[in-house]
């Protein structure tokens, strides 16, 4: 059983057409028990760090658990950032701390070089590190919305990363667990494919 975490922070249904897509059951929901009994866990998220972190207070122990006993775990843009320790959007509330590091706001400088923040739009992944839920993959384009990056103490979780300005992590990749800056499920079948390759790993 696949499980989206339904916090109240996350564009939901959208990641649950992915998976239907490619022929994976999901369930969404915001149930303890749901979430402690899945084969694999999917953190997705839109929206303010600080509220997020708020949201998933009940559910940090599970999420922990359900880590530490090897199964798969996916984030997925805010989803990826509250695995970090802290936030510069919020940084009296601590985040999930699976990861040590900092999520840091895109500097302005950027829009002196006409980029604009939020990054929005389709970005090419330069892939730095081999990584389960990139097998088969190229440097392909996938789907951003987001004005905030994540700033790891340990670089070589880095599985890929897009230049936007600054070199930014797009794919973070450590033993079960898995997180994605961009949104897979609005990335065309390349998306869907890492949505794939997350599905292959349930069974192993």
């Amino acid at each position: 059983m696949i499980t989206i975490i339904d916090y109240g922070s996350g564009n939901l249904k959208s990641i649950k057409n992915g998976f239907k897509k490619i022929n994976a059951d999901a369930i969404i929901s915001s149930s303890l028990k749901d979430i402690q009994n899945a084969d694999a866990l999917v953190l997705p998220g839109v929206g303010a760090f600080g509220t997020a972190m708020e949201n998933l207070n009940k559910y940090k122990e599970s999420i922990n658990n359900h880590i530490d006993l090897n199964k798969p775990f996916l984030g997925i843009c805010l989803g990826l950032q509250v695995l970090f320790t802290s936030s510069e959007e919020t940084p009296d509330i601590p985040g999930l701390d699976i990861f040590r590091g900092e999520v840091l706001h895109f500097p302005d400088s950027l829009k002196t070089e006409g980029l604009k923040i939020p990054q929005m739009g389709w970005n090419q992944l330069e892939i730095r590190n081999k990584c389960p839920i990139l097998e088969g993959m190229d440097n392909d384009f996938m789907y951003f919305v987001h004005s905030y990056y994540v700033n790891p103490d340990e670089k070589n979780i880095i599985a890929a990363t897009v230049n936007y300005g600054i070199d930014v992590p797009a794919v973070i990749c450590r033993d079960n667990i898995f997180a994605t800056q961009f949104h897979p499920e609005k990335s065309g079948e390349k998306g869907l494919q890492i949505l794939k390759n997350f599905v292959k790993l349930i069974s192993k």
